[in-house]
């Protein structure tokens, strides 16, 4: 029996000040554009068939939630992780960001069989870049249990 779920997809709902410099960002990071969930106010972008983020002008995402909208420059309401084929895929999408004006805001982790880093784009949204061996971390996990 599997112990993964089935696969799903994410849409991930992100208030950006800038939309079009919001769009450029996340396109210098590998992300593509999908026109049919586009205006004005509101651009889906694809990192996979199963992983997008719809950016949307802080009045557009205000009319979803009463709930006002934090500056994440100074607040976390979430993390958000993207995985990588390789450690050298983490750093190449990790210096794209930063290429693209987005900020490293945690130190590099490096546990050997994962290894990961982060960046910030420019509305303070925190992703975590990661690639993970896991044969070796499911190793790890089952020799730290005995």
């Amino acid at each position: 029996m599997p112990n993964a779920p089935a696969p799903k997809m994410i849409f991930i709902n992100l208030p950006v000040k800038d939309l079009a410099a919001s769009i450029a960002f996340y396109e210098s990071v590998g992300a593509v554009r999908n026109n049919d969930f586009a205006d004005e106010s509101a651009q889906m972008l694809s990192f996979s068939d199963a992983i997008h983020v719809m950016l949307l002008t802080h009045e557009r995402f205000a009319s979803f939630t009463p709930r006002g909208i934090p500056d994440a420059h100074e607040t976390a309401q979430v993390l958000l992780a993207l995985s990588e084929a390789s450690r050298e895929d983490v750093d190449a999408t990790v210096d794209k960001a930063l290429a693209a004006g987005g900020t490293e805001p945690n130190p590099s982790q490096d546990y050997g069989f994962m290894y990961g880093r982060s960046f910030a784009d420019p509305d303070g949204h925190i992703w975590e870049v990661t690639w993970m061996d896991v044969e070796a971390a499911l190793a790890a996990n089952k020799e730290a249990a005995a």
